[in-house]
């Protein structure tokens, strides 16, 4: 590694998994630090072998892994207060782990050596040399988390620098300075990084800061910029109460922000990728707007601004989404302009011919539903139709005659629920009538069954998702409700958006937008 590198360590597989609702199982695990290894990361941490099985179970599989960059990692305490390095149970896993490194935390804030472990500072300080002397010579790579590390110095500066000084005496290879509670402010952090680097070459610390006031990345950014040559975080952000440090940002802002290596520039532009795969083994959904790798991170909804980054994308965006893996988007609503239509329409395979009387119809459309409640920036799908009818290029496949749908419950038992549904097909017409888990579904099952006959190809379609929101809640039960039904078949995924205040009426709409799409597409591939 080059001197100027700096050292992304991650800690997802541990520190992430103690998010509320994260949990990952040991061959996901394995998964992701596969995937991690491939990008370059200099650090992985697989978790803590002395609490759990699950994460013992992980590093007896990890021994077959053939990792090509990152150095495997086990996490632990330091040795028990009443017990020798020799007999303390947590010591002896991390070593049973048979990693390369082994990462340790140690209380450097004399508060928890008085008030938590009931040990004296000085008695604190000695498990500290202990525990990394202990590790050293058996040959592992130490780093040693210095934990609550800010908030010791704020209270007993000469106390918290000691701890790290002791870990250094005993031959640790790296001293991590940690913002455990996430308090700390950026000139805070500073202040202290300054004045123990007299002490100790900020080339052997690293930092872990936790997200608690918002500050996890600028804090941990603001330590590279000190000369902070490690830096621990997760992927995501996920953590403990407002989560760690999303080594995300914190990667995109040191390549990109700061022109600082870290990983391969063929790994930042996989940055968006790692994101999402990461948030689809912890089943938890991507956030839109997470910076750099977010869906609506290079969204763009405003007419000002579309006009503007159809020019000059650089007016409107701080870096081209390509160099993290992610793409511009613009979306067209009722803050829409003429620009907003022609990008989508171009984007959706519609030709418009500049026709700015056209763009204008199609927006003032546009914003009259969006009165109504509808929202097109999430429902690609129904945005399509909207601009072919304005084109005049709509085909409509199938017409609705007529449908009923009964929902019946007896006593506890679960409801039951019959559509039947009339439809025609040119000077066709076809009654069918099918069962469903709730209304819903049994219209869309009569509706896929009336229209086989005709169009086979609609078995390749599922509906993936179905999202309703209430509009105005103070209606109550009579308040407007927009439904969005997510689709796809082998080739594309594309939503559909209903809007009314009966809940079946506003399904159906999404529900007759997504196979007329489906049609419409398929029909133009021929």
């Amino acid at each position: 590694m080059k001197n100027e590198d700096v050292l992304i360590y991650d800690t997802t597989l541990r520190d992430g998994s103690q998010g509320e609702q994260i949990s990952f199982s040991a061959e996901e695990k394995l998964r992701i630090v596969q995937r991690l290894d491939d990008l370059g990361f200099h650090y992985i941490e697989g978790g803590w072998p002395g609490s759990n099985v699950k994460d013992r179970r992980f590093f007896e599989m990890a021994g077959d892994l053939r990792l090509k960059n990152a150095r495997l990692a086990a996490f632990g305490s330091t040795k028990r207060p009443d017990l020798s390095v020799e007999k303390c149970s947590n010591t002896q896993a991390l070593l049973q782990a048979d990693t390369p490194v082994v990462t340790i935390f140690g209380k450097a804030w004399d508060l928890h050596a008085t008030k938590i472990l009931g040990i004296s500072p000085e008695d604190n300080l000695e498990i500290i040399y202990d525990s990394v002397d202990y590790l050293k010579s058996k040959s592992k790579e130490v780093i040693f988390d210095a934990e609550h590390f800010f908030d010791g110095y704020k209270a007993n500066p000469e106390y918290a620098l000691k701890t790290l000084q002791i870990a250094g005496s005993a031959g640790a290879d790296r001293i991590v300075l940690c913002d455990t509670n996430g308090g700390t402010l950026p000139w805070e952090l500073e202040e202290i990084i300054r004045k123990i680097t007299v002490f100790i070459p900020p080339k052997h610390l690293g930092i872990h800061a936790h997200n608690d006031c918002g500050l996890a990345v600028a804090n941990s950014i603001h330590a590279v910029r000190l000369g902070v040559r490690m830096v621990q975080g997760t992927v995501n952000g996920y953590g403990e109460r407002c989560g760690n440090a999303d080594l995300i940002s914190v990667i995109g802002n040191i390549a990109l922000k700061m022109k600082k290596r870290c990983l391969p520039d063929s790994s930042i532009r996989c940055l968006t990728r790692i994101s999402r795969y990461v948030s689809d083994v912890a089943n938890v959904p991507p956030l839109n707007t997470r910076p750099y790798v977010g869906r609506s991170a290079f969204a763009h909804k405003g007419g000002v601004h579309v006009n503007a980054v159809l020019k000059q994308p650089v007016a409107y965006e701080h870096i081209a989404p390509e160099l993290v893996g992610n793409q511009r988007r613009v979306l067209v609503s009722d803050l829409s302009g003429k620009s907003n239509i022609a990008y989508e329409a171009k984007e959706l395979g519609i030709r418009l011919n500049e026709d700015n009387r056209i763009c204008r119809n199609i927006l003032e459309e546009i914003k009259k539903m969006e009165d109504q409640g509808y929202q097109f920036d999430s429902a690609d799908g129904s945005l399509a139709l909207l601009m072919k009818k304005a084109i005049g290029e709509f085909k409509e496949y199938f017409a609705l005659e007529s449908f009923r749908v009964i929902d019946e419950k007896v006593g506890e038992h679960s409801s039951h629920s019959q559509a039947t549904i009339k439809i025609s097909v040119g000077k066709d017409q076809e009654i069918t009538a099918a069962e469903g888990n709730g209304p819903v579904n049994a219209l869309d099952n009569a509706l896929r069954k009336a229209l086989k006959k005709f169009y086979p190809q609609i078995s390749e379609m599922h509906l993936v998702d179905f999202r309703v929101r209430i509009l105005e809640g103070c209606e109550g039960t009579g308040a407007k409700v927009r439904v969005l039904l997510e689709s796809r078949d082998e080739k594309d995924v594309w939503t559909t958006i209903g809007v009314s205040t009966n809940i079946i009426e506003a399904s159906w709409q999404a529900l007759i937008d997504s196979i007329h799409y489906k049609l419409d597409k398929d029909h133009a591939a021929l």
